[in-house]
């Protein structure tokens, strides 16, 4: 068993920031499912959205993300994070990212859904710079204990307790050590779900590898209340290429001149979807937009295009995505780039409060396996990482401002295997896997109808028992584990879709085409 004040699952941005917020006054343990720097944070190419410009206000900022987010999100929420943003930014400056300047001010860019330039970044990967700058400040903190390579499988609760409490109190977690192949036992006073979201239960997602939903599947199994899972973001420009999966090209192209354009009739297509805003509008118009091009004229892809800027405004702003397209043959400078939409975010997840409080003691949450609130129905770009930074310190805060209050752990029992044994077909785990994400994204993907949503579900119910069985025979593997949350997370994603009987920000059925006139969460209950 290993022991500490406090633990932090996951080694991303909301993971990272709690842990040197805390870890001045408290031993902070962090598990990574992989290497430390495997999350989504370093594949964020945007940047961080903050009010820095002189022309530019909060209150600008507050009702892009409302708009955005089609009325769903909570404005004292919106309020808070956007007017915690120009604090982060400075926070993150002091720790040495280094964001691109313009003379002696942050060079700011533009993304879709913001009125103004507001994108602070690091040239087109911000998210590779602020992973590397916050695990450099983590690997040299005494008070913090990295742990990669650890597939966590559940939380350790008051029914894992030598002598049950009742309580409905979480001591920390279960997780399956890839270097020894056996199951360990992590404590602590508190515990800190920052695992990510839950892409994987799709075909096509710009999420990395290890995005199956771990953290939302285990705070459900473990009581917490799950809310809008319905609302997965699609990113509407993904690279089109049969050898290099999930590239994303980062809405910064747009924001900065690309066009979007039906490789068929070689013309710009967003006047037909939104003729104001354009390529600039929300991504859930951009990407049902794509969609709809592609299903019409029967593409494979759409063309995105900012060959006509000049070559070096292009190679300056665009460094990593013009090198990476050069090695797969496309000058970017000079050709159109091949996009489809693919998922990209999820906005539901575990029930926080403004503190990143969950439904049971002794458990917070931050980051995208939450719903904090902030999104509403559909993200506004570059506010995922502002949000890791937000909550992760105010996470941070509340426990530091009660830990006096909290309990230390009870004794918990080991991890039990003497029931089960190796597996005997780990085809089974393969299959399933695939099954799954093929059918989300035939039946749950960008444009969805109730008939399709029971297909999935009947799947779902079909698998369930078929993964429950395995999960009660079999010693837990990494990719078993992973199975078991994906097929969770696909569960409450379709749940929820079926329980929204309108069409809403990210959620669009055929059977119900209209917006409600209120704005409803869907809040699921254990």
């Amino acid at each position: 068993m290993h022991e500490s004040d406090i633990l932090i699952i996951g080694s991303g941005a909301a993971g990272l920031t709690a842990a040197l917020n805390l870890a001045e006054r408290f031993k902070v343990t962090v598990l990574a499912k992989g290497a430390m720097n495997e999350g989504a944070t370093a594949w964020a190419q945007g940047g961080v959205a903050a009010v820095l410009e002189p022309g530019d206000t909060f209150e600008s900022h507050i009702e892009d993300t409302m708009i955005a987010g089609a009325g769903l999100n909570d404005r004292a929420i919106v309020e808070f994070v956007v007017e915690s943003a120009p604090a982060a930014i400075a926070r993150l400056e002091k720790l040495g990212v280094p964001f691109n300047t313009e003379g002696d001010a942050l060079h700011l860019t533009r993304e879709g859904g913001h009125s103004h330039r507001r994108i602070v970044h690091v040239n087109d990967a911000t998210g590779w710079a602020v992973q590397e700058a916050l695990l450099k400040a983590a690997r040299a903190h005494r008070n913090i204990t990295l742990v990669p390579d650890m597939v966590v499988i559940d939380l350790a609760t008051s029914r894992h307790e030598e002598r049950y409490s009742g309580a409905g109190h979480v001591w920390g977690v279960y997780a399956f050590n890839r270097a020894t192949s056996r199951v360990e036992l992590y404590t602590a006073r508190t515990t800190i779900l920052a695992t990510g979201g839950a892409g994987r239960t799709y075909l096509f997602s710009t999420a990395p590898r290890g995005a199956t939903g771990d953290g939302i599947a285990m705070a459900w199994r473990a009581g917490c209340r799950i809310s809008n899972m319905e609302f997965m973001q699609f990113h509407p420009t993904c690279l089109y290429n049969l050898e290099v999966k999930n590239f994303l090209i980062t809405e910064a192209v747009r924001g900065e001149g690309g066009h979007l354009i039906n490789p068929v009739t070689g013309k710009r297509f967003m006047s037909d979807y939104d003729a104001k805003r354009m390529e600039l509008a929300p991504r859930d118009v951009v990407a049902r937009a794509i969609d709809a091009e592609i299903k019409r004229d029967g593409l494979d892809y759409v063309h995105l295009d900012i060959s006509h800027m000049p070559a070096e405004f292009v190679r300056e702003h665009f460094p990593n995505i013009h090198e990476k397209l050069l090695g797969l043959g496309i000058d970017m400078t000079t050709q159109p780039i091949p996009v489809v939409p693919a998922q990209h975010y999820t906005c539901g997840g575990i029930v926080v409060d403004r503190d990143g409080r969950t439904d049971l003691p002794g458990l917070y949450a931050a980051g995208e396996c939450t719903q904090s609130g902030l999104h509403g129905a559909n993200r506004l770009a570059s506010n995922s990482l502002l949000e890791c930074f937000v909550f992760g310190e105010s996470a941070a805060n509340h426990i530091a401002a009660n830990w006096d209050s909290l309990p230390t752990p009870p004794a918990i029992r080991a991890w039990d295997e003497s029931r089960v044994t190796d597996s005997d077909e780990e085809v089974v785990i393969k299959q399933n896997w695939t099954e799954i994400r093929r059918f989300m994204w035939n039946y749950v993907g960008i444009v969805r109808s109730t008939k399709r949503l029971e297909r999935a579900q009947h799947r779902i119910k079909l698998l369930r028992e078929e993964v429950n069985d395995y999960y009660g025979h079999f010693r837990v593997t990494p990719d078993l584990i992973e199975l078991r949350n994906l097929l969770e997370s696909a569960d409450l994603i379709v749940r929820s879709a079926l329980h929204r009987k309108e069409s809403r920000g990210l959620h669009y059925t055929i059977d119900y085409p209209e917006t409600s006139s209120a704005a409803i969460d869907t809040v699921l209950v254990p």
